[in-house]
């Protein structure tokens, strides 16, 4: 099992002409996600690394049963890129390009929920479930099959701390990138739910940052859970007031600061590592006493 996307998925690239788009659908494809078409307006006909382009994604969804689209769009197009895969009836969509105006994103989310839609992102890294399915651009040498689910905000300490999870023979069943904006689809808590009700996951993983109250809500569903959790807070010497990368990465009013992520997180039952390193001994530990 995993959540959100498996072996079954049928991808679609938005953009996949592009300098990013043909290179993350090569890194896709050669992981197993099984791509079955990708749109670039005007390029409709063409075939790309063996898939089939078309001009818009409802000419895909004619030809393709679409599960899944991924988004290499520009940021002032993102918007109707998204909206198209969403009135076109495809229930997750991967939002990686960053920089997309906040209204947009309002704009993006909203809808998602009104025809009960998936959005992952936006300026997410992706989701991979592990040997079944990668949507997005996480190195594909860092996953491999698994107990373990891991919720992010940041794409480079999600990579840092899987591949030593990895390292140490620990596999994952499925990473979430939620996406390092002020307003993104996925919460913590929407995927800590779903892990929750995962039989392969056994632990979860969740990688978390200053500012925003993300963690702190978090926090408030760990204590309901079934499952363990680790969690590891980026920002522990950050000056207050100063954006560190993330837009939702900013200690505001006092709000979302390192010790009162860690505090709220302990108090609901998670084990919290100071270092990155320390993570997947953690979840080591955890997994030799199940």
């Amino acid at each position: 099992m995993a959540i959100i996307i498996d072996e079954t998925t049928n991808v679609m690239v938005q953009g996949i002409s592009g300098k990013q788009g043909i290179f993350h659908t090569k890194q896709m494809l050669a992981y197993g996600t099984n791509i079955v078409a990708g749109t670039s307006p005007g390029k409709g006909g063409s075939i790309l690394e063996g898939v089939p382009v078309y001009d818009s994604v409802r000419a895909a969804c004619e030809e393709h049963r679409i599960d899944a689209s991924v988004i290499f769009v520009p940021a002032p197009i993102a918007k109707d890129a998204v909206l198209e895969a969403l009135e076109a009836g495809i229930k997750v969509v991967v939002v990686v390009t960053e920089h997309i105006p906040v209204h947009d994103e309002m704009t993006i989310v909203a809808y998602a929920k009104r025809v009960n839609a998936v959005v992952i992102g936006p300026n997410t890294f992706g989701i991979v479930s592990s040997g079944k399915c990668k949507i997005g651009i996480p190195p594909n040498q860092f996953f491999i099959p698994g107990s373990v689910g891991v919720v992010a905000r940041s794409g480079t300490l999600t990579y840092e701390i899987v591949g030593n999870l990895t390292a140490r023979g620990i596999g994952q069943s499925t990473v979430v990138g939620m996406g390092g904006d002020r307003v993104v689809g996925l919460t913590f808590v929407d995927v800590l739910r779903k892990f929750d009700q995962d039989p392969e996951t056994k632990v979860v993983v969740l990688i978390g940052e200053i500012g925003g109250n993300a963690e702190e809500e978090a926090s408030l569903f760990i204590k309901e859970m079934t499952k363990p959790v680790v969690a590891y807070i980026a920002g522990k010497s950050a000056p207050p007031g100063k954006r560190m990368g993330h837009a939702g990465a900013i200690i505001e009013r006092g709000n979302g600061t390192y010790k009162g992520k860690v505090e709220a997180l302990t108090l609901a039952g998670a084990r919290v590592a100071e270092l990155p390193f320390e993570v997947p001994e953690i979840v080591k530990d955890i997994l030799e006493k199940q």
